[in-house]
């Protein structure tokens, strides 16, 4: 058997690797494999050579092994919700974690144990029965591994920091088939590197979380007001955020109320802005905090509630299923939200192609900015805002008008910018430099160095990839 780069191997060795998995080992044409192929991204259509279905570290070691032998590209897949793609290569060797989904608790209910596949969804499943939560991001799908990462900006930042900042160790698989531990005395390096420098230094087995207690139920805070309104409402919401409590994160979110019976019709197509958040803490005291954002006026609705941290965390769920939809996101932090950038930014949004499209002003502060630039390869998080375009849409026709939406605006928004990005929202991975452009040039050099010890010949490169 050879790729299309006419390296070969025989069937014989594929069964040997068949041989070594717990999990199994798919080929194309066979049963599952198709399904086990496609990511969250409907614009990615990928065809491994390989795809390894692990359950455990062995299985990774043994995929590794195989593809570092004979020259294969190596996707790793966790949740595959990156929207890059990064989870399957195109005639390689596809890393499917996604059956090492499990998670234990430490008796103390201060650390969660992750296995490299879960999904926030599992995490939620085994913490919320205990009221303990580490930070995740605002989809139950996603992936534990490639949202923390790369950082991973959530619900709960404001209190306890992004998912990377609560990473305490975890065991990676390295280019050279070890088996090591990164924590505070041990690999202490790597353990920085991926507290937000991608998924560039081997393949992550299990993570270890540090766990928050929080209440029975939280406060989410959802107004929606028209977009019309937009350069009034922003600024109201920037002015509030600036004195807010530290437990109370949230986002102003663009987007159009879709034909849904969960919106009343006469709604249908409006577009519209949200100021979603979520109030770490009791639920009354956050609604008592959340009153102001209700009250610019007459909102349009107002979906604000009392409710467990665990339902926050799949109420956008639906709105981006898996392998429906095309998209392409792209971030950038802002040095600021004045009045002029916030016009800026809602005529550029007034111009989107897509009904179906999403754009958000993230406000930062407390707990993650707290966190010194070198204690972590996510590095310097001073920015106060960070602005994403997340276009969607779903004809293959349309890709080049939403695509150049993106790029354009994203554009012409850097002259109020820090100049950096968030690497979970990367476009396509497609920029030259864009992990040095990401953390600065001093985050950068250092994972190099990181990258030299534990990948020196790039073996996994399909990702934000930091060449060594």
């Amino acid at each position: 058997m050879a790729d299309k780069l006419g390296r070969k191997f025989t069937g014989g060795e594929i069964d040997t690797l068949r041989s070594k998995l717990r999990g199994e080992l798919l080929e194309p044409g066979q049963s599952g494999y198709d399904a086990a192929r496609v990511v969250w991204n409907g614009m990615i259509d990928r065809r491994p050579l390989l795809i390894a279905r692990c359950r455990n570290a062995a299985d990774v070691v043994a995929a590794v092994g195989f593809a570092r032998d004979h020259r294969l590209p190596i996707a790793i897949r966790s949740g595959g919700h990156n929207v890059a793609g990064y989870a399957v290569c195109e005639a390689g060797l596809m890393i499917d974690m996604s059956l090492m989904n499990g998670v234990r608790l430490s008796p103390t209910l201060d650390r969660a144990y992750i296995e490299g596949g879960a999904q926030w969804i599992d995490v939620d499943a085994a913490t919320a029965p205990f009221s303990r939560a580490t930070p995740g991001g605002l989809i139950s799908a996603t992936g534990v591994a490639g949202l923390t990462l790369s950082g991973g900006i959530g619900w709960l930042r404001g209190r306890h920091g992004l998912s990377c900042d609560n990473l305490m160790a975890a065991d990676v698989v390295t280019a050279d088939g070890r088996l090591v531990h990164a924590g505070a005395t041990e690999n202490p390096e790597l353990l920085w590197a991926l507290r937000g420098g991608g998924g560039n230094f081997g393949v992550v087995v299990s993570f270890e979380f540090a766990l928050h207690e929080i209440p029975p139920e939280l406060m989410f805070c959802a107004p929606i007001y028209p977009e019309e309104r937009a350069n009034e409402i922003v600024p109201l919401w920037r002015d509030f955020m600036a004195t807010a409590p530290e437990r109370l994160s949230g986002l102003a979110e663009f987007s159009t109320i879709p034909q849904d019976p969960g919106y009343p019709e006469q709604m249908w197509g409006r577009r519209v802005v949200a100021l979603a958040h979520v109030y770490d803490g009791p639920a009354e005291e956050g609604e008592r905090v959340i009153a102001p954002l209700r009250s610019f006026g007459e909102p349009l609705l107002d979906m604000s509630a009392p409710m467990p941290y665990r339902v926050i965390q799949t109420l956008y769920d639906a709105i981006f299923p898996k392998g429906r939809d095309r998209c392409y996101w792209k971030s950038t932090y802002l040095k600021g939200l004045d009045d002029e950038v916030v016009h800026e930014i809602t005529a550029h949004l007034a111009q989107r192609p897509s009904e179906m499209t999403y754009a958000s002003i993230w406000k930062f502060g407390g707990a993650m900015q707290r966190v010194a630039p070198d204690a972590s390869a996510f590095g310097d998080r001073s920015a106060p805002f960070m602005l994403s375009l997340d276009a969607i849409w779903s004809d293959a026709a349309d890709d080049e008008a939403n695509i150049g939406w993106v790029k354009r605006t994203w554009t012409q928004m850097q002259r109020h910018s820090t100049g950096r990005l968030y690497l979970n929202f990367p476009g396509l991975g497609e920029d030259h430099g864009l992990v040095r452009n990401a953390l600065g040039e001093a985050v950068y050099s250092r994972l190099q160095q990181v990258k030299r010890k534990y990948d020196p010949d790039n073996l996994f490169r399909l990702n934000q990839n930091i060449a060594p």
